[in-house]
């Protein structure tokens, strides 16, 4: 009804029966252009089923250990970041092994995307919790306004070479709900009936 084509369904709700997750769209950051998942291994990011979503969707897996402030894993891969089509926003200071924190930003930077680093406190801050959407003939990249607030001129700049900057003031979702504007987003990435 929407103009969309769906040729298949991947069930992967059987995995749940053995306690391994892939939650909601926050567990993986995809780069669909280069068929790149990255994950954020945490209770609800489990590798068993990184690796069935891999298989089924021809994805490279580019899994890695996180760390808040507190020590506890990162819950959502989209909160330390995002994958724009031209830019990259990470808090790699939260991937906990140096080596797999490198193969990460060299994952990123092989796409020739820029990486735009994030720091700790603007990754509490929603700041890797953004989205770029196209639909017209620019893209808009959507963020929270504290996210906003918590980065510097010369990262705002550098988001914006890659769209219009759009906030929005989400302080119920983001105190209570554990995320922020990507978490109440999803992509439609099907391909138009006509296509």
């Amino acid at each position: 009804r929407a103009g969309y084509r769906i040729d298949r369904v991947v069930d992967l709700t059987a995995l749940e029966q053995r306690g391994q997750y892939l939650e909601g769209t926050g567990s993986l950051v995809l780069d669909r252009s280069n068929r790149i998942a990255y994950a954020a291994l945490s209770p609800r990011t489990h590798r068993q089923a990184l690796a069935e979503f891999g298989r089924l969707l021809g994805y490279e897996i580019v899994s890695f250990d996180t760390a808040d402030r507190t020590g506890r894993p990162v819950y959502h891969t989209n909160v330390l970041m995002s994958v724009g089509s031209d830019f990259a926003a990470i808090c790699s200071a939260a991937i906990r092994d140096g080596r797999e924190r490198q193969r990460v930003l060299e994952s990123l930077a092989a796409t020739g995307r820029e990486i735009i680093e994030l720091i700790p406190d603007q990754m509490h801050a929603f700041a890797g919790n953004l989205l770029e959407l196209r639909g017209g003939e620019t893209a808009v990249i959507a963020l929270s306004a504290a996210a906003h607030a918590s980065l510097l001129a010369s990262q705002r700049a550098a988001l914006a070479a890659h769209g219009e900057l759009v906030t929005a003031d989400l302080p119920t979702i983001e105190r209570f709900g554990g995320g922020s504007v990507r978490c109440m987003l999803t992509e439609i990435a099907c391909p138009g009936r006509d296509d």
